[in-house]
């Protein structure tokens, strides 16, 4: 079904023209934010749950998710009780509005920056509303094990406004989430960057592989 709400999409994309399609994304973005005002999201399984076994072999919320947290295009798949959900009924994700400087422990992002007008921004307001000593926690989708494939527009998702790589640009339509931290961020501590792909299966060309397909990356604020 997703295969199909994608493709057509990107029909969509190809009949209508651009300053349109960005009135639809306005308009659609614009209803959301209302409607979850309203009607509060539902607890869903997405790509956070993806990786919560692993995480706890790694002990990984005991070493970077202690004290207040928050996770930015939660989605409904909160990655732990002690943060707080940002989403689209919240604001901006790119900006934070609102958000005081060094409010949160640790700052989680899954699969979120990707979609997003300015990644670099984003990063920096993120950065921002982060204490000093916490953690920023990103999540992002690997392009060889999501996508599969190296120029957009995305396979699955057709509001995907880049691609990513952990280690290094291939412009036009790839970053490198290294390059781009050294570019945006300052006084920081790699934690651990790594590829994850616990229980990755590709099943069909036609659905997202099984398992996890990302790229997980942890930054400590000095």
């Amino acid at each position: 079904m997703n295969f199909i709400l994608t493709k057509t999409k990107r029909l969509l994309r190809k009949i209508v023209p651009a300053s349109a399609w960005k009135f639809v994304q306005a308009a659609n973005w614009k209803f959301l934010s209302i409607f979850y005002r309203v009607i509060p999201r539902r607890k869903v399984k997405a790509e956070t749950s993806r990786a919560k076994s692993r995480r706890i072999l790694e002990g990984f919320f005991e070493k970077f998710c202690t004290g207040k947290g928050l996770d930015i295009g939660y989605g409904g798949d909160l990655l732990c009780s002690n943060c707080r959900g940002w989403d689209i009924e919240d604001g901006d994700a790119q900006t934070l509005k609102g958000l005081p400087d060094g409010s949160f422990d640790f700052v989680y992002s899954s699969h979120c920056l990707e979609h997003l007008e300015d990644a670099a921004e984003a990063l920096g307001n993120w950065w921002r509303v982060l204490k000093q000593g916490g953690c920023l926690i990103l999540y992002l989708p690997h392009r060889d094990l999501y996508e599969r494939k190296k120029t957009l527009p995305s396979r699955w998702n057709t509001s995907h406004k880049r691609f990513f790589l952990l280690d290094r640009d291939e412009l036009p339509d790839t970053i490198g989430i290294l390059p781009l931290l050294e570019k945006t961020v300052g006084n920081y501590e790699i934690i651990k960057a790594d590829i994850c792909k616990t229980g990755y299966e590709v099943i069909s060309e036609n659905r997202q592989a099984d398992g996890e397909y990302s790229i997980e990356a942890v930054i400590r604020k000095l």
